[in-house]
């Protein structure tokens, strides 16, 4: 919990950073320092770069609102400075940041709690360039980047491999492709709010995430009550198995001719987009917590040793 002696609590909304997200991450904390400010706070937004650690000392904030997404951002590396420099932060910790972004780890905690996954290997960049490491159809995806960056699907007849980029790194996670819709849910500290379902044109990758008109969220999601029971419950799980704090968001695919022995988990988002187009506050708005409240309650619930 955040305590102060100043009338208004000081936030540092920290914010673009250099990951693959920069952009995204900027566009976050646009918005979360606009809300911040509409609640009363005193915010400073603070672009992370080098010299994050001065800048901080230099501001003096009461709390950090976190609003990096991508490596160095949600991996736990940006919540340690913070633990060292013994400033309260948003979101989930060290070790839990770490965990959700490795992808495999993740799956291995899901698993351990007895939740669905698809089969999946950690397999070498060059390797999976020169043959297919597994029957198609297959996701191929950096084992630690999110918002769908730098993913690729190779489907049944393909005339061979994924030709990968020369930017994905050499250690990434191929998976078998899960058919079927996409749904999400968030979880705000022990509640889960509901389930959205995602509906685009094809796959909802990074444009479709982040450009407006670029998917429809179906809020609540129009499914069968036991597989959005399912979800909530899985989410809440899964928020509890990798030791997440704040808010996090798990993603689903689901396969409604099998009803729910279709419903998959992809992974669990430790700092979900708090854009326009973003999953996370719309569902919020749609359970009564407007877009400030939402940025408040996280503020509110900042703290170190997380």
């Amino acid at each position: 919990m955040v305590r102060s002696s100043r009338t208004s609590p000081k936030v540092a909304v920290i914010m673009g950073g250099s990951s693959a997200e920069r952009d995204v991450s900027l566009s976050s904390g646009r918005e979360c320092a606009a809300a911040l400010r509409d609640e009363g706070y005193d915010v400073a937004m603070v672009d992370a770069g080098a010299e994050l650690a001065q800048d901080l000392s230099e501001i003096a904030p009461d709390v950090v609102f976190n609003a990096l997404h991508g490596r160095w951002g949600e991996d736990g590396c940006v919540q340690g400075l913070l633990e060292w420099l013994r400033i309260p932060y948003t979101h989930s910790g060290v070790l839990s940041s770490a965990l959700a972004m490795d992808k495999e780890a993740t799956k291995a905690a899901y698993r351990a709690a007895n939740m669905p996954v698809v089969p999946s290997v950690i397999a070498n960049r060059d390797d999976v360039r020169a043959a297919h490491p597994m029957a198609p159809p297959y996701v191929v995806k950096p084992y630690n980047e999110g918002s769908s960056v730098g993913v690729y699907i190779v489907l049944d007849g393909a005339n061979g491999p994924a030709q990968l980029s020369a930017d994905m790194p050499q250690r990434v996670m191929v998976e078998a492709y899960a058919p079927g819709r996409e749904l999400t849910t968030t979880v705000v500290g022990d509640r889960a709010l509901t389930v959205t379902d995602i509906v685009t044109d094809g796959w909802y990758d990074y444009s479709a995430k982040y450009e407006i008109g670029g998917s429809r969220h179906v809020v609540p999601a129009e499914i069968p009550q036991d597989i959005f029971d399912l979800c909530m419950e899985y989410a809440l799980r899964a928020h509890a198995v990798l030791g997440c704090r704040g808010v996090s968001r798990t993603d689903f695919r689901w396969d409604e001719s099998k009803g729910q022995a279709g419903l998959i988990l992809l992974e669990t988002n430790t700092q979900p987009g708090m854009t326009p187009t973003s999953l996370s506050p719309e569902q919020a708005q749609a359970t009564g917590m407007s877009f400030g409240a939402l940025c408040r309650w996280m503020v509110e619930d900042a703290s170190c040793d997380r």
